[in-house]
C-alpha cells in the first residue's frame, strides 16, 4: 500500500475509533445519571434528585406539585412506584444532538408494583447544562396496543424507533414561569387514546403529550373561575390500532388527598369505537361559583 494512502487509511481508522470511544462515553455517562437519579428517587434524598435532574424539569415538577397544593419538594418521593432498573434492558438506540439526548430501552419494565411485567419500551432524556449531562424525563411506552410492533423489537426489527421522537432533536425547551402562588382551582386532564397521540394545550400555558394510553395529567396552574380553553390535536399512530376515544376535565376538591371520585367533570369529548374524532380542535367551558363553593366543601 502505498504511504499516502496507508497514512489516510490509519487516520480514518483512528477517528472512527474516536469516535466510537465518545459514544460509548457519552452512553456510560448518561447512564451514571439516569442510576444517580433513580437511586436519590429510591432513598428520598432531596439534594441528589437536584444535582442528577435538570433545572427545566426541577421548574417543571415543583409547578406540577404546587398546583396539585402539594409540598415541594417532599412530593417527589411519594410515588406508588419506583423507577425501573435499566440493567434487565435491552438498549436499542441512543442519540445526542447539541445539549440534547435519548436513550431507548426494551424489555419487561418493573416499576415494582407487582404483576408480570410485559415487554415495553422506555425512553429517557437527558439535557447538558454546565455541570454535565442531567436527567431530564421519561416517557413508557405501553405495547399492549401495538402487539405487532412489540413482535417486531423483540425480533430485532428497529424500523418502529427510527422515528424523529425517539431520538435527540438538539432543541432545548425554554424554562417555564416557576408559579409563585396557589391555584385557583385544582384541575387534571385525562385522556383515553389507544392506538392514537394526543396533545393539550389548555387555557395557553399547560401543555400535554399522551400515547396510546390511558392516563390523567394535572392542569399546570390549575383552571380559572369563569372561562376556560382546552386546545387538542390527535393523530392515529403508525401500527396502532385507534378504538374508543375521550378527552376529559376534572376539577377537584381542596381537600388533601381528593380522588378522581370526589371531582366535578367540567368538559369532555369522547367517541366509540368506529368513529374518527377530529383532527384538531378546541373545547370551552365555564367553571361557576357554584361548582367553586362545592369544591371547597361549602
Amino acid at each position: 500500500m502505498p504511504r499516502a494512502l496507508f497514512l489516510i487509511f490509519i487516520c480514518f481508522l483512528t477517528n472512527s475509533l474516536s469516535a466510537q470511544q465518545r459514544n460509548g462515553q457519552t452512553l456510560n455517562q448518561l447512564r451514571l445519571v439516569y442510576d444517580g437519579w433513580r437511586n436519590a428517587v429510591i432513598q428520598k434524598n432531596a439534594t441528589a434528585w437536584k444535582r442528577f435532574t435538570s433545572n427545566v424539569r426541577q421548574i417543571t415538577v415543583r409547578n406540577r406539585f404546587l398546583s396539585e397544593r402539594r409540598q415541594f419538594p417532599n412530593a417527589v418521593f411519594d410515588l406508588p412506584f419506583q423507577p425501573t432498573d435499566l440493567s434487565s434492558l435491552k438498549i436499542l438506540r441512543a442519540t445526542v444532538q447539541g445539549r440534547t439526548a435519548k436513550t431507548v430501552y426494551f424489555g419487561k419494565i418493573d416499576f415494582g408494583v407487582g404483576g408480570k411485567p410485559r415487554e415495553n419500551l422506555i425512553v429517557i432524556s437527558y439535557l447538558q447544562e454546565a455541570s454535565g449531562w442531567k436527567y431530564h424525563g421519561a416517557e413508557f411506552i405501553n405495547l399492549n396496543a401495538l402487539p405487532d410492533i412489540r413482535k417486531q423489537l423483540k425480533e430485532g426489527k428497529l424500523d418502529y424507533i427510527q422515528h424523529a421522537d425517539f431520538g435527540a432533536n438538539g432543541v432545548v425547551e425554554k424554562t417555564p414561569r416557576a408559579i409563585t402562588r396557589p391555584v385557583p382551582i385544582v384541575a387534571k386532564a385525562y385522556v383515553f387514546c389507544p392506538g392514537r397521540e394526543v396533545k393539550l394545550l389548555i387555557n395557553k400555558t399547560s401543555t400535554h403529550l399522551f400515547q396510546n394510553t390511558k392516563a390523567a395529567e394535572t392542569i399546570i396552574g390549575g383552571v380559572n373561575l369563569g372561562e376556560n380553553e382546552v386546545q387538542y390535536a390527535i393523530k392515529d399512530l403508525p401500527g396502532g390500532k385507534p378504538t374508543a376515544f375521550t378527552i376529559r376535565v376534572y376539577l377537584f376538591p381542596e381537600k388533601s388527598g381528593a380522588k378522581i371520585t370526589d371531582s366535578i367533570k367540567a368538559t369532555e369529548y369522547q367517541f366509540k369505537d368506529g368513529t374518527t374524532p377530529n383532527a384538531n380542535g378546541s373545547l370551552r367551558f365555564r367553571v361557576t361559583q357554584e361548582m367553586a363553593r362545592k369544591l371547597k366543601g361549602r
